[in-house]
């Protein structure tokens, strides 16, 4: 996108983005920050070795690297009764140690050091207990502020009937797996006093985000969280222009996904936006132009086989296609 725009002529500010997903690591690292790897359990057991973001002040993991549904082999290699989340229990820990040692820098107003957690492309519906399990064996978390960047906006229970079919569940383990969570939410009433069944966003990550509750942290929409931390809306307030896309869109799109978020960020200060997709739903379509927004899908201007073989090349060329056609350059 940016090399086609600069070959026209264009000023390009690329901004990185993550709804809190795969890629939110590299979407908020500052100069500041430094990578690290710990090895961690993987979603099955296996040992794993999971980078994160290392500062003064916070850190940063992306539940993915330790938990990831992609670390179990996709839903054919993964077992969803079993798959955890200690994995990512474990990086909390090492997270929560490494801030801790540099407490002499923390913040002049007394304010703890933070961890942001991503959650998104998990294997795991264990309600978050590998995690909170992992933690306990250490001791705790400390004195952090602990944040869960959310990638949906789903209940508890719903975890297992909305995502586990997706990580492999067959339809009895999707109704094993919602038992379990109940009894987990009662647990997490019992012992924190923190109710998880109606809370917005505590069954993302296979209901990670509800343990990341019941630890006393926040659950923030992700889109929303990255765009504060990059500083988007500056971003946007400069632009003449705004190029967007992903693989696929479709109606999700626009449900908490940085597409969605994009198009309304920039519609509401009236940037025009153009969404380049390798596929588009016309639902999808519609929905764009409901804001304003051009769609172009890879797919459909170069065909399927072309735009899957040969995708930077028509993503270059759809760009500069459409550049050619704006008459605010």
């Amino acid at each position: 996108m940016a090399r086609s725009a600069t070959r026209l002529g264009w000023s390009v500010i690329e901004s990185p983005l993550s709804d809190g997903g795969e890629g939110l690591l590299e979407a908020v690292r500052r100069p500041a920050d430094q990578l690290e790897t710990t090895e961690v359990a993987g979603p099955l057991g296996q040992p794993v070795t999971a980078a994160w973001l290392r500062g003064p002040d916070r850190c940063v993991i992306e539940m993915a690297r330790a938990s990831g549904l992609a670390l179990a082999g996709g839903p054919g290699g993964n077992r969803p009764m079993e798959a955890t989340t200690r994995g990512t229990g474990q990086l909390l820990v090492a997270a929560a140690r490494a801030l801790a040692a540099t407490a002499s820098r923390s913040a002049a107003d007394g304010s703890p050091p933070s961890i942001i957690v991503g959650l998104g492309g998990s294997a795991t519906t264990d309600g978050g207990l590998g995690a909170l399990d992992a933690i306990d064996e250490a001791g705790g978390l400390g004195r952090v502020d602990l944040v869960a960047a959310c990638d949906v906006r789903v209940g508890f229970l719903d975890a297992a009937r909305v995502f586990a079919p997706q990580k492999g569940a067959t339809p009895q383990q999707v109704a094993e797996l919602t038992e379990r969570l109940d009894r987990l939410a009662d647990r997490y009433v019992e012992r924190f006093g923190i109710h998880v069944r109606a809370l917005p966003g505590a069954g993302a990550a296979g209901g990670l985000g509800g343990a990341v509750a019941a630890l006393g942290g926040r659950l923030e929409p992700g889109y929303r969280l990255v765009a504060e931390l990059v500083g988007l809306r500056h971003h946007l307030e400069q632009a003449d222009l705004v190029i967007t896309g992903e693989g696929a869109l479709d109606a999700t799109s626009f449900a908490g996904k940085v597409v969605g978020g994009v198009l309304g960020d920039a519609s509401a200060i009236e940037v025009p936006v153009l969404v380049v997709a390798g596929r588009a739903t016309t639902e999808a379509v519609d929905l764009a132009r409901g804001y304003g927004a051009r769609v172009v899908s890879l797919s459909d201007r170069f065909g399927r086989a072309r735009s899957y073989r040969h995708t930077v090349e028509c993503l270059e060329e759809a760009v500069t296609e459409a550049l050619e056609d704006f008459d605010g350059a």
